[in-house]
Formats: C-alpha cells, structure tokens, sequence
C-alpha cells in the first residue's frame, strides 16, 4: 500500500455511503415534513455540514476500530493497514482524534443540539470498540451499541440538523421511522459477526453467532430484517405518520419483500455466512438501509397528497 491508500483504507470509505446517505435524507424530510417543501439558504448548508459530519464521524468509528482491534484483525483481515504495518498505531490515532474532533467541531455550527447528539454518538462508537467499555465483547451490548448511533440516532441528527434551527417542531413520525431503522440494525449488524468468528473468539468477543451458534443466530436476526418496515407500512396505512402515504405504505412493503428475500438467503445456507464478509444477504442489507433513507426523503419531500389514492 502506499500511505495515502492505507489511509483510505483505515476510513473504509465505502462504508460512508449509508451515514452521510442518511444525513441527507432526514434533512430533506424535515423540510418538507410540514406539508410543504421548503429548502432555504440556511437548510441546504445545514445538510451539507450534517452530511461531513456523518462522514467524519464514521471515519472515527473506522479508525478507532482497528486500533483496538488490530490482534483480532491479524486473524481475520491481515491486510489492513495497522496489522500489515502500512500505518502506525500513531498515524491511525492522528486521523481518529482529528476526525471525532472535526465531526464535533462542525455539528456545532449547526447548532447545540446537534452537537450534544453528535458528541453522544461519538462516546458510542467509542464504547464499541475501546476500553474499559468495549461492548463488542458482548453479543446483546455490542449490536445494541452499533444500532443506536447508526441506525437510531442518525436519522434524529439529520432531522433535527435542519427543525432545530428553523425553530420547528419535530413530529412523532421522526421518532417512529428512527425506531424502525434502529430495530432493523440490531439484526442486520450480526452480518458482519459471521465471517469473523474465529478471531472474534481468540479475542474474546462474544458475538451473535459465537453465543448461540449459526443457525440459531440466523433464526433471532431474521425478525428486524422484516418487522420494522411492515410496521412502517401499517402506522401509514393507519394514518399515523402524516407524510406521503403512498410512498411510505409502499415503500415500508418493499423493503419487507426485500427483508424476506434476505431471511431467506440466510436461511437457505447460513454457513456460507462464515466463509465470505460479501454474502448476498450482506449486499441486500446494506441496501435496505440506503433505500429507508430514500423512502423516508421522498415521503416528506414530496406533497402528502401525491398518489395518495393508490395507498390503503
């Protein structure tokens, strides 16, 4: 690797896609969360500066990963930076307090709530990995400590990152479709336990799979790939959430009929989990999530009333 590679390759910067991806789409829906679209000056520049936060806070929670998971890493990903030796525990530690420090840095100029958010999420990702938290090692502790941040706090800070400063009232829907993403990602976050079991076990770590075994793991994952977005789609049909019906109803049962297509990939062959970090069901998962976020943009971006008729 050259340097400038092993750096990329410590901020795993594919992995930003979902988190800035999720920035801007519940910034969009706060903006037109009142029935109206409405994207001013000031909203646009509030998204974007959500948006780098996202990234930076989630090149932090990369970088300080691999610090602490550098022995586990020799067994289960030896071309990384830090186990190859491509970058120092120093070089690594630079990027890491540079990059949680610009995320806090910048949520405030958005405003002081975003920053408490931002400063929370920071401590999480933190007790994920680092002493003397380290929740990974424990399989309920760890997924749970991963959903909040990505999968629950995110859309509540990119919300939030354009009604607070407005002055807006923030709706019951965000509460909802935020619960919804963070029930989706204590399940969907044991995906990546499975090809990494053995050096999860010579390091301690409890997971998912190593705690109750792969097909049985497979079996309690299963119901957060499917539930939270049939709930989206009965609280719509019912009326409970005031965005686009049509679009929330339809795209809460998509993501279902993706969500069984998964169960059933895992269930089909769940040792083939064990054997690639890429399995399919990985694939669909992680495009669940970016297609929530794009579900929930256009249910509030676009008029409420749009092909309403055609929704329950």
């Amino acid at each position: 690797m050259t340097k400038l590679s092993s750096y990329f390759a410590l901020a795993r910067p594919f992995t930003l896609l979902a988190p800035a991806m999720g920035m801007l789409a519940y910034g969009l829906a706060a903006a037109g969360s009142g029935g109206t679209f409405r994207l001013d000056d000031a909203d646009a520049r509030h998204i974007a500066l959500g948006v780098f936060v996202a990234a930076l806070l989630n090149v932090a929670s990369n970088a300080v990963n691999q610090i602490f998971d550098v022995e586990i890493d020799r067994v289960n990903k030896p071309g990384r930076p830090l186990p190859s030796g491509a970058l120092s525990m120093t070089e690594a530690w630079t990027v890491t307090v540079l990059a949680y420090a610009g995320s806090l840095a910048v949520s405030a100029l958005i405003h002081p709530t975003l920053l408490w958010i931002v400063a929370f999420t920071a401590l999480l990702t933190y007790a994920y990995s680092g002493p003397p938290f380290r929740t990974k090692r424990h399989w309920a502790f760890a997924n749970l400590t991963i959903a909040t941040p990505r999968g629950f706090l995110l859309p509540v800070a990119g919300w939030m990152a354009v009604a607070i400063p407005r002055g807006d009232a923030v709706p019951p829907d965000l509460w909802i479709l935020a619960a919804a993403s963070g029930l989706f990602v204590v399940g969907a976050a044991t995906t990546k336990d499975y090809a990494d079991m053995e050096g999860d076990r010579a390091g301690g770590c409890v997971t998912l799979p190593i705690r109750f075994g792969v097909e049985r793991s497979v079996n309690i994952v299963a119901p957060f790939l499917v539930v939270p977005w049939v709930g989206i789609a009965l609280t719509a049909a019912l009326g409970v959430l005031s965005g686009n019906r049509f679009v929330l109803f339809w795209g809460g049962a998509a993501l279902g009929l993706v969500g069984l297509r998964t169960v059933r990939l895992l269930v089909r062959d769940p040792q083939a989990l064990t054997s690639s970090s890429t399995h399919p069901s990985w694939v669909l998962m992680y495009l669940m999530m970016v297609l929530s976020q794009a579900v929930a943009a256009l249910a509030y971006a676009l008029p409420h009333d749009f092909l309403a008729a055609l929704a329950p």
